[in-house]
Formats: structure tokens, sequence, C-alpha cells
């Protein structure tokens, strides 16, 4: 690739929803990648700046296509990018379709998944925390799936990036249970309502969320699995987490407050030189002195740690934007590593500030 400054196309799937919206932003921006295609269902033929008014300036005319529609384009180049915002159980079959398309066209094809369909490594244990069978069980092994700063190399061709809070709590919890410092956690987390999807719904209606908090599927939110096996996956450790996910007032980012019984005593300068070190030379990961606020990291792919001990209770805030760092911006993290780039190429805007 050394040299090379031409720019790979992406195709975006599950184009009309909101992490959608930020890979089409994110690709704008990006020097090596230029839109091949929005793929949505539902909304196929219609302007993309109909449904992203903000996104007008970049893409004045690019239309939503359908799948089909896209596949008859593979030709036109030697290698493809596909970035899945589709919902979780759709994703799968349409990244099978874009594949066997590629394969049949005799063209390279990189696929990140923001979705939950390739975050397990074994089928039934999907298929036990979303109720029913795996589509595309044999892609399963062709897909890695952690927070790019937990991998230093994977051996698969494409991979998932896990979600939001489980993206946001693995940030703490890896390097704890890595370096043995602890394996029991208990989690708070808040999320802005943009965490909820596009699609309203009771819990996301304005006059519901605004000036409001609330818990919900609280011990039994589908991430606690996925954290658990994703943790193992990283250190090799098994860990006991508890888990209470809450609906935040604001429309983007995610605070968690992570809890955890030390297994050894230290103290927190301690635990925060460890932290440090863990994440030194990660552009996306700071460890702050003072406890990070979410306005600072929403609309950036960055992301807050800050600990505090005491006795033997550890205590790490963890913050970041569920649409980027959380979704797209860790995928297309994901997607430079995989062609070959800086990893983070095109992802080191600050964040406005005052919003």
């Amino acid at each position: 690739m050394s040299g090379d400054t031409s720019a790979y196309p992406a195709i975006v799937l599950g184009g009309s929803g909101y992490v959608a919206g930020e890979f089409l932003r994110l690709i704008d921006a990006h020097p090596r990648l230029a839109l091949g295609g929005v793929v949505s269902t539902s909304q196929a033929g219609e302007p993309v700046a109909k449904t992203f008014a903000h996104l007008a300036p970049a893409y004045p005319d690019e239309l939503f296509v359908s799948a089909d529609a896209v596949t008859d384009r593979l030709g036109s180049a030697p290698h493809w990018l596909v970035l899945s915002g589709a919902p979780h159980g759709a994703s799968a079959q349409l990244i099978e379709k874009l594949l066997g398309a590629a394969g049949a066209a005799g063209v390279a094809m990189t696929v990140v998944d923001a979705s939950a369909d390739f975050r397990f490594a074994d089928a039934n244990a999907w298929a036990k925390v979303y109720g029913h069978e795996h589509a595309t069980p044999h892609l399963l092994p062709e897909f890695t799936c952690a927070v790019p700063e937990h991998l230093a190399s994977i051996d698969t061709p494409h991979a998932a990036h896990p979600g939001c809070f489980a993206t946001t709590m693995l940030l703490g919890l890896v390097p704890l249970a890595a370096l043995g410092l602890a394996t029991e956690f208990h989690v708070s987390a808040i999320t802005g309502s943009t965490g909820a999807g596009r699609t309203p719904r009771e819990t996301t209606h304005h006059p519901v969320r605004q000036n409001n908090l609330f818990a919900y599927q609280a011990l039994k939110h589908r991430h606690d699995p996925e954290v658990r096996a994703l943790v193992r996956a990283a250190t090799g450790r098994d860990v006991d987490l508890k888990f209470v996910p809450h609906s935040g007032p604001f429309a983007r980012g995610i605070h968690a407050t992570i809890f955890a019984r030390a297994l050894e005593r230290v103290t927190q300068d301690q635990v925060v030189e460890a932290l440090t070190e863990f994440y030194r030379g990660s552009t996306f990961v700071k460890v702050q002195t003072e406890p990070p606020r979410v306005k600072d990291i929403a609309t950036t792919n960055y992301s807050a740690l800050h600990a505090l001990v005491d006795g033997d209770t550890i205590v790490v805030c963890s913050v970041l934007d569920n649409l980027l760092k959380g979704a797209a911006g860790g995928s297309i993290q994901w997607a430079n590593r995989l062609l070959g780039l800086p990893e983070s190429l095109g992802l080191t805007a600050p964040a406005p500030g005052w919003f």
C-alpha cells in the first residue's frame, strides 16, 4: 500500500439509520475512502439528503439504492469496503450477499460490521442472546470482534465492533482484568437517545425522554454476555459483571461508572499508571486526572477514563460518543487497520464544545 493514494469505495448498509449517517459523514472527511453506495431497503430511490439534511452539502445528488443495485457496481473497482449499520439480524444476510457478489465479480471486499451479528464467535451463544438462529453461522470464523485498542492484530479478513455500551465498559474492564487487578465488576451507565436508533418508540419520545432519567433492562441487558465474552477473548480471564443501563436526557454520548473489587491492595496512583501504560500510544483513549464530561467527548472518536481508589474499591469513569467511538468511528478504526492505513486516519477531529 506504500505510496498508494487511491480511494477505496465504501458501501454503507442500513443507510437511513443514525450509525449509517455517521458513516457517511466520516467517509466524506476521509482522505482514502469514497462513497460507493448507500443501501437502504426502505428508502431505495430517495435522496440521501432527504433523510440526512445536514449531509446535503456532501451528498447533494446521492440516492439510496437496493442491495441488488449496489452489487452491479462491484466491477468498477478492485477492492471494496463494506460498513454495516444495518439492524441486528438483517446485517449478516446483506453481508453474505455482498461477499458472494464480490467473489463472483472477482474483486476484494473488506467488511466491518457495527451490528451485533458478528459479535459472538459461537452461533449458539448468539442465538441464546437474540432468541433465534444466526442467519450465517458459516461466516462467523471470518470475523473478529473487539475494541481496536485491545488487539494488536487479528487473523480474520473482516471485523465487528462491539456495541456502544459494551465499548464503554470494555475500555475500563479489559485493562483491569488483563493486569489482574479485578475480576468482579458492577457498572451503571447512562446513554443518549441516539443509542435507541432512529425509529421512535415510547422511551425515546421527546416528552418522555427530556428532563428524565430511568433504568431499563437492569441486570439482563444483552451487552452483559457480550462484554464478558469479549473480556475473555481479549485477556483470557473470566469476569463477573452486573450491569444497569440508564436512558439519559441528551442525544449522544455514554457515561459509565465502573465499580470493581480489587484483588489486592492498590493505590490510586498505581491504577492510574496501569491504565495509562495500558493505553500508551492509543490515539483515542485518554486517561484523565479529572472526571470526564460527555460534552468534551460527544461528536468525536475520542474516549476518556478516570480512576479512583478507596480501600479495596476501584472506580473507573468511562465516557465516549455512542455513535462514533461506540459504533461508526470505532468501525472506521477497524477499516483503516484492515486496509493497511493509519488507524486514526479521518477520525481525529475534536469536539465542537458548544452544541
